[in-house]
Parts: structure tokens; C-alpha cells; sequence
């Protein structure tokens, strides 16, 4: 009895040293608090799902908006002289809560538009002269390069939930929401609205694609035409993990077959998304 007691106490003596020690002194680098997150989780300090969301707070400051932005090619705009009948189909149908407007193309974003700003037009009998463009917000727009822990900030203190992306040479690159930054942190958020497999898979380009590790097998063989083997792993990311032969951290690659995998996002336990380039046979 007394023999089981003194194990015990050894035991959380022993991991309540390795946080003291690590606490004696400002932790020295990201590592060290990785350490303590570890050994809190391990002796149930705090819960697996408190120590993923603090390890995805850390590691937003390492990635910029590129990373997780719609792709331009997949941005769901409304052009500036759709009148209201054509354009509601498309907000019924796509569910979004905001849209950016745009005049002669794609570049030329004159702002964005509220869905719920709409419905005092809707209600109007005559609604035959409605100019959405009276109804716009002005546009937030970030460079690709921008971390994402500032870009969370500035969403804050701006109170805007939607932000364009442009390139190096002032083009539109995509767009990137609040709620994208968010999910980096505490995972995926789902509505009613989202569909079960929804954004697994993302192409940037013909050649360049955005995976979620949590992208089935069987759905990566679908889309992509392959036959990688589903007998040990049931996800992407748990074939690019077998393929590294580790954890692999951020921006490592590896190849499987013809397709080559480099790690966005990842921590300790987990990879969380992954950029896939086709190799030229």
C-alpha cells in the first residue's frame, strides 16, 4: 500500500518538476512550451481538445494567408449590374453570408455585399430599381504574405469577417474569411449548410492542390483518378505520415507515387493540411 502511494507520488513529482523546471526561467523557444502543453495533457491537467486549440494558436503565427485562402478561381461573386432576380438563385444556392462585387472582372472588387442587407429589398413590392452597389461594405484587402495571427487581429479590431487576397502585382489571389483563420485554431466549424465532404479538396491550379489530411482514401482516389491502398490507413494523412516515416513538420515534402505532398499545417500529434503538386510522368 505504502510501496503504490510512494510510485504515485514519484510519478506526479516527477512531471510537476519538468513543468517547474520549464516555468523556472521564460520559456526559451516554442518548444519548451510544447513540452509543458504535453506533460499537462498527459497527467489530464488539461484535455486533448485545450491543448490542440493552444498548439493551432502558436502555430497561426507561422502561416500566411496564402496558405489557407480560396483559391481566385473558386470565389463566389456577384457582378455589379445582376439585378436582385438574378441574383438571388446564386445566394440561395451557394448559403454565404457575404460576396464580393465586382465591376468590369475579377480585380476590379468594388466592395461586399451582405446577404441580409438584401432583405429590405426583397420586401419591397417595387424592387425593379435596386442598385446593389448602393449596398456595399467596404473592402478589406490583405497581401498573400500576411501572417495569419495578425490578419486574426485586424479582423478583430476592423469587425470584418471576409478579406481579399492580392498577389505580388496587385491581382486578385483569392479571398479568406474569419472563420478560415478560426478553423487553423480549433478545427473545422460546420454549419447546417456545409456538406460532409465539403473542402477536402481544393485546386489552386491545374498543377497545385490544398488537401485536408482528413481527406478519405477513397475520396482522394476518386478525385485524382488513383488506386493508393486503403488497407492500413483510412485518410490521406495517414499515408503521407507512413510515407515520412515521422511526424513530419511544417513544409516537409515526400512523394507517393506520381504526387508530391508538402505539410502546411501540423502539430506534435497530427497532420492537418497538406499542399499536392502532381509530378510530370
Amino acid at each position: 500500500m505504502n510501496d503504490d502511494r510512494t510510485g504515485s507520488d514519484a510519478s506526479d513529482k516527477s512531471w510537476i518538476d519538468k513543468i517547474t523546471l520549464l516555468f523556472s526561467s521564460e520559456p526559451r523557444n516554442r518548444n519548451d512550451l510544447e513540452d509543458v502543453l504535453s506533460i499537462a495533457a498527459e497527467n489530464e491537467v488539461i484535455d486533448e481538445d485545450a491543448r490542440s486549440i493552444m498548439e493551432g494558436a502558436m502555430q497561426v503565427s507561422d502561416m500566411q494567408t496564402r496558405d489557407i485562402m480560396i483559391p481566385r478561381a473558386q470565389m463566389m461573386v456577384i457582378k455589379s449590374d445582376c439585378t436582385l432576380e438574378e441574383m438571388l438563385p446564386q445566394i440561395i444556392r451557394s448559403a454565404h453570408s457575404r460576396y464580393p462585387v465586382i465591376g468590369e472582372g475579377t480585380d476590379d472588387i468594388l466592395g461586399i455585399l451582405l446577404a441580409k442587407d438584401l432583405l429590405p429589398q426583397i420586401l419591397n413590392e417595387d424592387n425593379s430599381g435596386v442598385d446593389i452597389r448602393d449596398l456595399l461594405r467596404p473592402t478589406m484587402v490583405v497581401p498573400e504574405s500576411k501572417r495569419l495571427n495578425v490578419l486574426l487581429r485586424e479582423f478583430r479590431e476592423n469587425r470584418n469577417h471576409m478579406a481579399i487576397v492580392i498577389d505580388e502585382y496587385g491581382g486578385v489571389a483569392g479571398l479568406v474569411t474569419i472563420e478560415d483563420v478560426l478553423e487553423e485554431i480549433v478545427g473545422e466549424i460546420e454549419d447546417e449548410t456545409d456538406a460532409a465532404t465539403d473542402h477536402f479538396i481544393r485546386k489552386i491550379t491545374n498543377d497545385d492542390f490544398f488537401i485536408k489530411a482528413l481527406t478519405p482514401i477513397d475520396d482522394f482516389n476518386e478525385y485524382f483518378k488513383t488506386d493508393f491502398s486503403e488497407e492500413e490507413f483510412d485518410t490521406i494523412g495517414g499515408l503521407v505520415i507512413q510515407a515520412f516515416g515521422h511526424m513530419p513538420g511544417r513544409n516537409e515534402t515526400t512523394t507517393i507515387g506520381n504526387y508530391e505532398f508538402q505539410v502546411i499545417n501540423a502539430d506534435q500529434r497530427k497532420i492537418q493540411s497538406l499542399r499536392m503538386r502532381p509530378l510530370q510522368p
